[in-house]
């Protein structure tokens, strides 16, 4: 096993163990929660395989889900930001093209990019995941309210973090 993908493994089981055992807890006004575990999903390395992609969404929605007791949301979120994450990507491919084990993270590729790639999959996933909570859009305007608060509140989990523990290239 190579030390990038041990590292990968060690990062997953921090981004996990700090959203149940801490940010599970956070919540602010009511409405805005935080869920920094898509931080993790978000940098895994741009060439990862489509379907390994969606497996650790899976396994990561799925621990999620089960502290949260949230019967599966985390999980569906989670393959579904997975799902569209490589088209995105492709939209957003830098002039030279991605480097071989590039991660998506602020660090190699600035702010606004970063901002432009990570806001959208935030949005996706929590709006997925509160209309799915919500069984609909009976309460469309207060889910709206809390997707907004939640993916601004996340957004700027994620920046802290990203700023504080910059992801160097792969090696």
């Amino acid at each position: 096993m190579s030390r990038v993908s041990i590292l990968q493994i060690v990062s997953f089981f921090i981004y996990l163990l700090y959203q149940v055992l801490i940010l599970q807890n956070v919540v602010l006004f009511h409405t805005a929660f935080c869920f920094l575990y898509v931080a993790y999903l978000l940098v895994l390395p741009v060439e990862t395989n489509p379907l390994a992609l969606m497996g650790i969404g899976f396994i990561m929605g799925f621990a999620v889900d089960m502290f949260y007791d949230s019967l599966g949301l985390h999980a569906f979120a989670c393959v579904l930001i997975m799902y569209v994450r490589n088209y995105w990507l492709n939209n957003l491919t830098p002039q030279g093209g991605y480097d071989s084990n590039d991660v998506p993270s602020l660090a190699l590729n600035g702010v606004q990019w970063f901002m432009v790639y990570a806001t959208p999959m935030v949005l996706l996933h929590h709006g997925v995941l509160f209309f799915t909570e919500a069984g609909g859009f009976g309460m469309f305007w207060f889910t709206l309210w809390k997707i907004l608060t939640s993916a601004l509140f996340t957004l700027l989990v994620i920046l802290i973090a990203q700023f504080l523990f910059p992801s160097r290239r792969p090696r």
